[in-house]
């Protein structure tokens, strides 16, 4: 099979990416199950954008840059913010619906956490994710989508991507060759007993970019949402940001307030902050709630997270919904530039799965929805602009490699608990040393050169998952401070030795790298 441009998963970024290519390109994407199994579908939070009188872009570069701990592309986020307002009003122009105020007609401007004005758009409620994500997916009738393949292959020939190897439940295997092939597989979420991503948001990208000889960079910051809904010993859905931003406070079980003197913004402090109070209450032996009792009409607000509450048995007319913090957003990725290109030539990586640079160390509430409209509409242009190759592509033989014993696969239950528990929301030297010991047992560098064609659907997930979970363990040990999306117990505070500095993981040699990042305002 053969295209201009491939493009792995289905979420906004993708979906906002392939919109934006030109008609007469040979589009396909890849999904690993359905085009609405994705984190965008899932997303409650809304889009922020500077449109208010008293807001502007650039107060969004600062909150962002202030979340990040600035430890941020100050360039990306500079254009990012800047062109917000663009990417929202052309959406609206297209027919996309927004939340409106009943009586003034315009749009409604929600609060979140660590931002300084109200800026965050919302749709269907809290169901801006599915909202943009249904709109976009009925903009792209005119291309191939495949749905129910797990990508597990990048084909790599003289050193440049042309295509991909997938396979189905079934066992059944393609090959598709393209001029252009895109990573948008979403983060790792599920390699954490408590997320509020998908089901199959396993690190794929991660590990196929990995695996190709791509680099990955700030794989240490990973972003524990504080409020998923906590039942039956599991994180059954996230209770949205929103939530706090319409009045709801974190209390204990005897109603005291948890965020009192920890951070000026208190409930709506940055969510690494939040996470690790509720985390540090839990660890005391106390169950932490939201109580909404405020919030007005809170099913009509919020019939997303009433859903998810009534399916756990939780009735939110009684005022409390029990809470706990879980894996949310990863800020590291596969580096790429600004128009997402990595360092493979033909490989690129766009949302969630990249790291630009734009989240620094945490990333900012309601800036990812953002970041998919933004990078994927800029990589749309850089392809469009490209000289397409129009000619076969054929992958050369390789050396032949080896399938190691599925006996050196975790199990799945096991690998997820331990990275809660080690390489979690609070860190330690001798914990990261545990859990790097534990992942090492699997002949990591074997899986690293494995020959995957034998492999089942589920047996490639559990591969992906291990090499995703020792590159956030491996890159959490060699960050011996504290910031932003990572806490080390061992090293509670930041250094400034570390300021602007980032970890590059790359699999020549196996060498974590150190690199400035640009300072551009």
């Amino acid at each position: 099979m053969q295209a201009n441009v491939i493009i792995i998963g289905s979420g906004i970024a993708a979906l906002q990416l392939a919109k934006k290519l030109s008609s007469d390109l040979h589009v396909i994407i890849i999904t690993k199950t359905k085009v609405t199994t994705s984190n965008s579908y899932l997303a409650q939070g809304g889009i922020a954008v500077a449109l208010s009188e008293q807001d502007n872009p650039f107060k969004h570069y600062q909150d962002t840059l202030e979340a990040g701990r600035f430890h941020n592309n100050h360039e990306v986020v500079s254009l990012m913010t800047k062109e917000a307002p663009e990417l929202i009003n052309e959406l609206l122009s297209e027919g996309c619906s927004f939340d409106r105020d009943a009586a003034t007609g315009r749009l409604k401007l929600g609060l979140e956490g660590a931002h300084s004005e109200k800026r965050i758009i919302h749709g269907g409620g809290d169901a801006t994710g599915k909202t943009v994500v249904d709109f976009l997916y009925q903009q792209i009738n005119h291309i191939n989508v495949i749905e129910n393949m797990t990508v597990y292959e990048l084909l790599i020939s003289d050193d440049r991507c042309i295509g991909v190897k997938a396979k189905d439940s079934s066992g059944r295997t393609i090959q598709v060759f393209a001029d252009h092939t895109v990573i948008a597989t979403g983060g790792l979420g599920q390699i954490y007993s408590f997320t509020s991503n998908a089901q199959t948001v396993t690190g794929d990208g991660l590990a196929l970019a990995y695996r190709a000889g791509a680099e990955l960079a700030d794989m240490e910051f990973v972003q524990f949402h504080p409020t998923l809904l906590h039942a039956d010993g599991k994180g059954a859905g996230l209770v949205s940001e929103a939530v706090r931003g319409e009045g709801a406070r974190l209390v204990a079980e005897d109603g005291t307030y948890i965020m009192e003197g920890v951070h000026p913004y208190k409930d709506l402090a940055p969510r690494h902050v939040v996470s690790q109070t509720i985390f540090d209450w839990m660890k005391k032996g106390h169950t932490v709630y939201l109580d909404i009792s405020q919030i007005e009409d809170f099913e009509d607000h919020f019939p997303t997270v009433a859903s998810i509450c009534k399916e756990n048995g939780i009735d939110v007319k009684s005022g409390k919904i029990p809470v706990v913090p879980g894996c949310h957003f990863l800020m590291g990725g596969i580096v790429t530039d600004l128009n997402g290109q990595t360092t493979i030539p033909n490989l690129y990586a766009v949302g969630e799965a990249a790291c630009t640079g734009v989240h620094g160390a945490n990333r900012l509430a309601s800036n990812s929805l953002l970041e998919g409209l933004f990078f994927g509409k800029r990589l749309a242009d850089y392809i469009n602009q490209s000289k397409v190759e129009g000619k076969k592509l054929i992958r050369k033989r390789t050396n032949e490699r080896i399938t190691p014993s599925r006996s050196l696969l975790p199990d799945i239950t096991r690998l997820k608990n331990s990275m809660m528990e080690r390489t979690g929301i609070m860190r330690s030297g001798s914990n990261l040393k545990k859990q790097l010991d534990y992942l090492e047992g699997f002949a990591i560098n074997q899986w690293l050169e494995a020959d995957l064609d034998q492999l089942s659907v589920e047996e490639l997930n559990k591969v992906f998952m291990l090499i995703s979970s020792w590159l956030v363990t491996k890159a959490a040990m060699a960050r011996t401070e504290s910031r932003g999306g990572h806490l080390r117990t061992d090293y509670p505070n930041e250094d400034k030795s570390w300021e602007q500095t980032q970890i590059i993981q790359h699999k020549k040699g196996g060498r974590i790298e150190q690199t400035e990042i640009a300072l551009t305002t």
